[in-house]
């Protein structure tokens, strides 16, 4: 939370993503391998998106400091809109894909009657909400626009490769039978 270069936080935040595939692994529950595995993939298309979003933010506004970004989703929305598609799957909340693999996570904890690993968890996935998601806040809501010349949305070759990845935190929220019936050959 304290890191303001955005590939930093990207970065620390992929750790704690990591420890709830671990979770999953060490409740030795099959929903805890379960959400554990669906994490790997619902966690990957959302970090990528994230990292998209840096990459673009950095090509097109030569920005890097989250400190910086105030006002910025106004001259990049569509850019802004990928990062927070992104941050909200990583986060957990419908319809993002994320959602599932910590909802399975979340029923193994309980399954397992491991109540402060739940709390752990639910506390985590909150921090989550504090660091990732104050970065478009302050994209669309804080600050004005300075008028720095040459600041426009990302090129569209960033936009395209960010599009997709966002679409796949949807498409794996509304359609997540593929990820269910592989993680459940792991599980199973």
């Amino acid at each position: 939370m304290t890191k303001d270069n955005l590939k930093a936080r990207l970065a620390y935040s992929t750790v704690s993503q990591l420890g709830y595939i671990v979770l999953g692994a060490l409740l030795a529950t099959e929903l805890g391998i379960l959400g554990g595995s669906m994490h790997i993939a619902t966690h990957a298309v959302g970090k990528i998106t994230l990292f998209f979003a840096a990459g673009a933010i950095m090509v097109a506004a030569h920005k890097t400091e989250v400190s910086d970004f105030d006002g910025l989703g106004r001259r990049m929305p569509m850019t802004f809109a990928a990062f927070t598609i992104g941050a909200l799957s990583i986060v957990g909340l419908p319809p993002f894909a994320g959602l599932w693999s910590k909802w399975y996570l979340v029923l193994a904890t309980i399954e397992a009657d491991r109540l402060l690993l739940l709390g752990v968890f639910i506390v985590s996935s909150l921090l989550n909400i504090a660091y990732l998601l104050v970065i478009p806040v302050r994209a669309f809501f804080l600050g004005t626009d300075d008028g720095s010349p040459g600041i426009k949305e990302a090129p569209r070759a960033c936009l395209i490769a960010m599009g997709v990845t966002s679409a796949g935190c949807i498409i794996l929220f509304v359609y997540p039978d593929f990820l269910y019936r592989l993680a459940g050959m792991v599980a199973g």
